[in-house]
């Protein structure tokens, strides 16, 4: 087992740092270039969302931990933001809580649809945390079969 916990501003310049931290992070479980690519996209949506959403532009803190465990990554990303109003609708393809902006709204699609599991915990007021994982090798294989 290893792990790792970085702290950083919750500011778009800093997504690419996230997304190559865990990256580089992974790199002992052996990877695919197309497992390097899902995760880096995830992270960078968790990332992007405390920005967006969580914090909307004023100042706040991101946490990025990490865990590799038994051929699998361990991802938690958390911001003290607003929270989530309505989890269930947040969590709903396409639906965007900034219509007015080029949004997709597919943020956790995306993230659910690149890592092994994924949820998210979420408090108004409070903030956010996104818990994600992803199988490696011989771990993946049994899952998928």
């Amino acid at each position: 087992m290893n792990e790792m916990q970085l702290k950083f501003l919750a500011r778009s310049e800093n997504e690419e740092f996230a997304r190559n931290a865990v990256a580089a992070f992974a790199l002992p479980l052996n990877p695919s270039l197309v497992e390097i690519s899902d995760i880096k996209t995830a992270v960078s949506e968790a990332v992007t969302n405390c920005i967006v959403h969580g914090y909307a532009g004023a100042e706040g803190w991101i946490t990025l931990s990490c865990r590799t465990e038994d051929g699998c990554l361990y991802v938690e990303v958390s911001d003290n933001g607003k929270g989530i109003a309505n989890l269930e609708q947040a969590l709903t393809p396409f639906y965007t809580s900034l219509p007015g902006e080029e949004r997709s709204g597919m943020g956790f699609t995306i993230m659910q649809t690149f890592m092994t599991s994924f949820s998210v915990d979420s408090k108004e007021g409070t903030g956010t945390t996104v818990k994600m994982s992803k199988d490696f090798g011989a771990k993946a294989e049994a899952d998928a079969g």
